[in-house]
């Protein structure tokens, strides 16, 4: 008599990436240097996002009361955030590029060999955390500005709309981290990337004429900075542009690295 064997139906993607996530998850929430770059974002979103609203309402106090217009209390968290969001992608970024620096990337696959999976769980769940932290980062600047000063106006219309595209950011320059991250496969060289796409080359191409200015504007830092303050001059739609073209530009060179390449 033969005893038939019984095929054990594998789980469903679905299935794998609610486990990889957990694990994702798990992962980043018991590393402490997850808790040190939260504590890093508070600090200078909260603390610097704070002062420049509070320096900004009083220089412009006089202006205000003669126009009739107020500052907005937003400007905390958005200030802030141009701050704050760096330490947040370190966040992001060292999800992504850890354990190529360790080696540990290799048994990760062997557990979690479908790739595109793992690429979903990776880039989710840090770049979620990363932007929510930010949003409750924002809120809080806001609101501690608003104490401080309360001629400051903190609406609700301006409330969501600031911290909409406070997330909107952080979502954009997140993915753009975990992008690079898998592509580069080095936190040195990845941070160094993000830096210079999000902050100098944006800052310092201006000053050597006007096509370095025209390159600059081209950065997703420049979209980044008109969608918190509205600077420099481009319209919402190129600045949204800018922020998902450059996240999914980099996503796909990652996605490409980590499925194509060799683990080591």
């Amino acid at each position: 008599m033969t005893a038939a064997t019984a095929r054990v139906a594998e789980p469903g993607t679905a299935t794998v990436l609610a486990r990889a996530a957990i694990a994702e998850w798990l992962r980043l929430r018991t590393v402490r240097t997850t808790w040190w770059c939260l504590l890093a974002a508070a600090v200078a979103t909260v603390g610097i996002g704070t002062l420049s609203a509070l320096d900004e309402a009083e220089d412009e106090a006089e202006m205000a009361n003669a126009s009739g217009t107020t500052v907005a209390a937003t400007v905390a968290g958005e200030y802030g955030t141009l701050v704050g969001q760096f330490a947040l992608l370190v966040l992001v970024l060292l999800a992504v590029t850890s354990e190529y620096g360790s080696g540990a990337i290799a048994p990760t696959l062997q557990w979690t060999p479908r790739r595109g999976v793992l690429l979903a769980a990776r880039v989710a769940v840090p770049v979620a955390v990363a932007t929510a932290a930010a949003v409750l980062l924002a809120l809080a600047a806001d609101v501690l500005a608003k104490l401080l000063a309360p001629d400051l106006v903190l609406s609700s219309g301006e409330l969501a709309g600031s911290l909409g595209r406070i997330a909107g950011v952080l979502l954009a320059a997140g993915v753009l981290t975990a992008g690079l991250g898998f592509l580069l496969r080095s936190t040195a060289g990845a941070l160094a990337a993000v830096f210079l796409l999000l902050l100098v080359l944006p800052v310092l191409l201006p000053a050597f004429g006007a096509w370095a200015a025209d390159v600059g504007e081209l950065l997703p830092g420049s979209g980044a900075v008109w969608t918190l303050l509205g600077e420099p001059d481009m319209t919402a739609g190129q600045a949204t542009a800018l922020l998902a073209g450059w996240a999914a530009a980099a996503l796909a060179a990652g996605g490409w690295s980590l499925l194509r390449r060799d683990a080591g």
